[in-house]
């Protein structure tokens, strides 16, 4: 055992960043370092016993339950054709306007993301129905793609998000609570990109063609086609906000009901099911893996006394809070260019959010800045996460057109993170009035 806890921590978080960099999975390094750490400091028989209670608490608890059933729900959404009818709902009201495919690839990526809760996932599907519309009537490939990109990022704070869900859990706050002050904030990020939008086409109206107007008799049939959207948003939604359900409860209904439209819509077969059943394994096997290694880090990180002593350190700087917010938002960046999303968030919680409370910040209200400064680094250049998904859907559209495309999102997304960081009512009224708070 090492006599200094504090050092012990700074050498495990350098090993932490080195594994990572040496391709070693995140949450497999996290869980390697807080083991070894733990052992360092206070012996190797009690930090083994982690590799035991660690896994078990959390494989047991409900609350993560909720994770893998949106994630089902989202895959089998996507089976039964909730997303491609999501986008035709928005095609035939905004399509005819001049960016107007841009308009309803935006809004089909926010519904879609109250749906799956994924942003990868949604930049993907949108990729698949979206991108080929566009090209297809003449519209700039930068503009479409960077679009596909940035509305991906909705189904990060749109509501049943999974990384808000992980946010919750792993500080312990209230999951309705994060939904509750997420919804201003995701209705603000689709104003704000339609406004980027309009400006772009205004500069530029050869970017965007306008296409021919969709007949009221038209709309009528889609949005008749569109019922099963609405079904799913209204149950799963309507029943946690008005307390019908538990949140687990409603990612349970939700993952039944998509799977009773796709089977009403004969869309699912046997292979597509076990498909999304395998997909659904995958993703949340990943997650857990990396809640289970971020637990046991965060476990070392604790006793090593690094977290409080970075908020003293902090703290003794004098530094106005806001400008210690600045800073963070300029680490988020960096990391989340760099870092999956769930990474990112997992691998700084244990030294950030104390860091937060500290300063007399609302978690809850630092859980949907956290949420949207990441969200902004996975379009970020050099290593945006949703660029190099659409990329590697679209081969022919090189990095440089993608990352040109996503530059009026990411101007968007600063002036809402400026928006929300100066105004936080803007987060915590609504939960604040349903009594969340």
């Amino acid at each position: 055992m090492l006599s200094d806890p504090f050092t012990t921590g700074l050498l495990g978080l350098l090993a932490m960043f080195v594994l990572i960099f040496l391709q070693v999975p995140v949450g497999i390094a996290m869980g390697i370092v807080g083991v070894v750490g733990c052992g360092l400091i206070i012996g190797f028989a009690p930090a083994l016993t982690l590799l035991a209670t660690e896994p078990s608490s959390s494989m047991a608890s409900e609350s993560f339950a909720v994770v893998a059933m949106f994630l089902l729900m989202g895959n089998l959404a996507h089976v039964g054709g909730l997303s491609r009818e999501l986008y035709r709902l928005a095609h035939v009201y905004l399509g005819h306007k001049r960016g107007g495919l841009i308009f309803a690839t935006i809004g089909a990526c926010a519904g879609f993301g109250a749906i799956c809760g994924s942003s990868v996932a949604t930049a993907a599907t949108m990729a698949r129905i979206a991108l080929p519309e566009m090209l297809e009537r003449g519209y700039a490939k930068s503009l479409a793609a960077g679009s596909i990109a940035a509305g991906g990022t909705l189904g990060m704070i749109v509501p049943p998000s999974v990384v808000m869900i992980l946010y919750a859990i792993l500080t312990e706050n209230s999951i309705i609570a994060l939904f509750l002050a997420a919804i201003v904030p995701g209705l603000l990020a689709v104003l704000v990109y339609f406004v980027a939008v309009y400006f772009v086409v205004r500069a530029n109206p050869d970017a965007a063609p306008v296409g021919p107007k969709a007949s009221w008799r038209e709309r009528r049939q889609v949005t008749g086609q569109g019922w099963a959207v609405v079904l799913l948003a209204v149950i799963v939604s309507g029943g946690i906000y008005s307390g019908i359900f538990t949140v687990s409860e409603a990612a349970s209904v939700g993952a039944t009901v998509a799977l009773l439209l796709a089977l009403f819509r004969r869309r699912l077969t046997v292979r597509k099911f076990l498909a999304a059943l395998g997909d659904t394994a995958a993703n949340t096997g990943m997650i857990f893996i990396m809640i289970i290694g971020a637990s046991v880090f965060s476990y070392f990180a604790t006793l090593s006394g690094l977290p409080m002593a970075t908020v003293d350190w902090i703290q003794s700087l004098a530094l106005p809070p806001l400008l210690v917010l600045c800073l963070l938002m300029v680490f988020y960046l960096i990391l989340g260019a760099i870092f999956d999303t769930i990474a990112a968030m997992v691998l700084t919680l244990p030294f950030v959010y104390p860091l937060i409370i500290g300063l007399g910040y609302d978690p809850v209200w630092w859980g949907v800045i956290n949420i949207v400064v990441i969200e902004l680094g996975m379009i970020t250049p050099p290593i945006g996460i949703n660029v190099f998904v659409l990329h590697g859907m679209a081969r022919d559209l090189p990095l440089s057109t993608i990352f040109r495309g996503v530059v009026p999102f990411i101007i968007a997304d600063v002036v809402r993170l400026v928006i929300l960081i100066l105004f936080p009512p803007l987060s915590l009224w609504l939960p604040g009035v349903l009594g969340w708070l």
